[in-house]
């Protein structure tokens, strides 16, 4: 089985549009990234795709996404445990 890897990002009002190497492209809700959620949109575009694809990161907000972890539809490490 071949890895999803992300190729480009995108955003609108509600959700981060992760488009894959695949072709498929994943919606994700900006509440499952609270960091992501309270960004301004200058600050959600200052993206780079990190590990050939497999990680996003945003060096001014101290944000790290694994694709994999988005393709297993885990959100925040951090609110999910808050949540617990």
């Amino acid at each position: 089985m071949s890895k999803s890897l992300a190729s480009h990002l995108e955003f609108d009002s509600s959700k981060m549009w992760v488009h894959l190497t695949d072709g498929r492209v994943l919606g994700v809700p900006l509440a499952f990234f609270p960091r992501l959620q309270n960004a301004a949109a200058a600050e959600l575009v200052q993206w780079t795709i990190s590990g050939d694809g497999t990680g996003l990161h945003w060096d001014a907000l101290n944000e790290d996404i694994s694709v994999e972890h988005l393709m297993l539809g885990y959100g925040d490490r951090k609110r999910l445990a808050a949540s617990k």
